[in-house]
């Protein structure tokens, strides 16, 4: 009986050309040969299962071949690659870093590399899974992969990149091995199937090909899993049922009911899954996929997305033209709440079945079912009261404009400094109301309200007369205008009022000369903007120190005794004469 060869191993490509699913890397490497320009170190790194030994092991047969092809492929008849293709080569030599790990594998290594070729041109050394070597074996390793011999060329294969120490990766020139996609997958399934006579269905490798996840080694060993169980024969439901599966149909239906919103058959339908053995999570998940298929099957711009056989597609197709989108993003964004909150609920099949609901019985409209939250608004955490502005805004849309004096605009005071607005400071101040007054032309039984007339001496007047309630909340408005860095003076503002000193003069007390100096400094600008609250320029402020308090000193009894006997005559001769002593 013929020893039996798995598949990964019989098939297992030989040339470049045979390389499924990277083109661009063997077209690269290949093109390196043929010019002479080759590295002193590479790094394949990528997924498992796409080729990154097997291009290493190709491109050190090739190297070493002494009659290349016209194609640059190894001719495989000289006696370095019957060497090679022997298991003899001496040219080329394996470690698994994996399990060879320490100093002592590097040393021996290092020391190979002293031996020149006997056969052929270069000695190659390939390194798989080298992010498994330990730091010390990454050190002793570095000088030789820096500056080794001309004719030792190292590869380094590794599935983690991240892993592997920057003084590494500076040295190796670095290749990147993609995913094997399902077409690709799918198409190389068939070469083996029909190299060696099997029937298949193109549905059952498409499901295999999801199954590996863009790994063309464990494709093939699922394949040859299929190919036992069903003796040559490889089916979709042989498949689904060995791979445990759960069908694609289900999850069709499952849609269908949610568009016509059976919210009772989609409930009859999870409990059919989960009697056969399924868990709730991997339900969601698939369809969540389902979710996703439909979505990018209505475009032909995305259509490439969809990863499925022809057959698979042309019903994702017909289904998703039956969706609309909006229901398509809600739909995936409660399967997806749903598989990251099933994993913490207690009750896992109520989470899975709430999702259903909730699906089934959303709309098509737009808002909240077309994926997105519904507007949030945040409540002010106090009741504000209308600013001043606000209030004067009203008062001016409901009176009937009045007749007023043009005068020149005074311009306003700039602080780039602190950002600060006077306005901003007569927002917290409480608004006055003019009292209505009735004019000539304005009839006694009117109800419009006229803005007051006052002449312009008597305004101004008003508007010089300092007063303590406005003046205090311009103060204390001020010191919260303050940036951050001027927190200190903030709050020493804030801890104070000044104090009115004549009608057109106002001081503030402070406690010490340092604080004096501080607020110093922005005397001109609060000055400034109380001027321009009261409109008058001649409105000054004072800074007052407080005197300091006379400190009343704790005396002890033994002070106090000394004090009294430098203090009092007759206490000092009564202790002269009766030696008086403190107990």
């Amino acid at each position: 009986m013929e020893q039996y060869i798995v598949s990964a191993l019989k098939y297992r490509p030989a040339t470049f050309d045979s390389v499924v699913g990277q083109r661009a890397l063997t077209t690269t490497l290949l093109n390196a040969i043929r010019t002479g320009k080759l590295a002193h170190a590479y790094l394949f790194c990528g997924p498992r299962g796409v080729g990154k030994t097997t291009c290493a092991r190709i491109f050190a047969k090739t190297i070493n071949c002494e009659h290349l092809n016209e194609n640059g492929e190894p001719c495989g008849t000289c006696e370095s690659c019957r060497a090679f293709d022997e298991g003899r080569s001496l040219n080329i030599h394996e470690l698994d870093a994996a399990s060879n790990n320490s100093v002592d594998d590097i040393r021996e290594l290092i020391d190979q590399v002293r031996i020149p070729p006997q056969v052929g041109r270069y000695k190659v050394f390939i390194i798989d899974e080298v992010h498994m070597l330990s730091q010390q074996a990454f050190n002793a390793f570095l000088k030789t992969l820096e500056e080794p011999p001309r004719y030792v060329i190292f590869i380094l294969a590794t599935t983690e990149k991240h892993k592997i120490l920057p003084t590494i990766l500076s040295r190796c020139q670095v290749y990147d091995f993609q995913r094997i996609t399902v077409k690709n997958t799918v198409d190389h399934l068939k070469y083996v199937a029909e190299k060696e006579g099997y029937q298949v269905e193109e549905e059952a490798l498409a499901l295999i090909a999801q199954k590996a996840d863009g790994g063309m080694r464990d494709a093939l060993s699922i394949f040859d899993q299929m190919v036992s169980f069903t003796g040559g024969n490889v089916t979709y439901q042989s498949t689904l049922q060995n791979l445990n599966i759960l069908d694609s149909e289900y999850y069709f239906r499952v849609a269908d009911n949610m568009l016509n919103h059976d919210v009772e058959s989609s409930l009859l339908l999870l409990n059919e899954v989960m009697e056969k053995g399924f868990d709730g999570g991997n339900f969601i998940a698939g369809l969540a996929d389902h979710f996703r298929n439909l979505l990018v099957s209505r475009d032909a711009k995305t259509l490439p997305l969809l990863e499925v056989s022809e057959t698979q597609r042309q019903r994702y197709h017909e289904q998703a033209m039956r969706c609309k989108p909006q229901f398509l993003f809600r739909a995936i964004k409660l399967c997806n709440e749903c598989d990251i909150n099933y994993r913490q609920s207690r009750n896992k099949r109520l989470q899975v079945e709430l999702c259903l609901i909730q699906t089934t019985q959303s709309t098509d409209d737009d808002g909240a079912s077309a994926g997105r939250c519904p507007a949030k608004t945040i409540k002010p955490l106090f009741t504000q009261q209308p600013t001043q502005q606000q209030a004067l805004t009203k008062i001016v849309e409901s009176t009937s404009a009045a007749p007023k004096q043009e005068k020149p605009a005074t311009p306003k005071p700039t602080l780039r400094n602190l950002d600060l607005n006077a306005t901003s400071i007569r927002s917290n101040v409480a608004p006055r109301k003019p009292s209505p007054v009735k004019t000539e032309n304005t009839p006694a039984n009117s109800t419009t309200t006229q803005a007051p007339s006052v002449s312009a001496p008597q305004a101004t007047a008003q508007q010089q007369q300092l007063d303590a309630e406005r003046l205090t909340a311009a103060w204390h408005h001020f010191a919260n205008m303050l940036p951050k860095s001027e927190i200190a003076i903030a709050q020493r503002m804030r801890s104070t009022t000044p104090q009115l000193v004549s009608p057109k003069s106002f001081s503030i007390t402070v406690s010490n000369p340092l604080v004096e100096k501080s607020l110093q400094k922005f005397r001109p600008k609060i000055e400034a903007f109380i001027k321009q609250e009261y409109k008058t320029e001649d409105i000054s402020m004072q800074i007052l120190v407080a005197e300091p308090e006379v400190m009343i000193k704790n005396y002890s009894r033994p002070d106090q005794f000394r004090h009294m006997l430098k203090t009092s005559p007759s206490f000092a001769k009564l202790h002269e004469i009766f030696s008086l002593e403190l107990a």
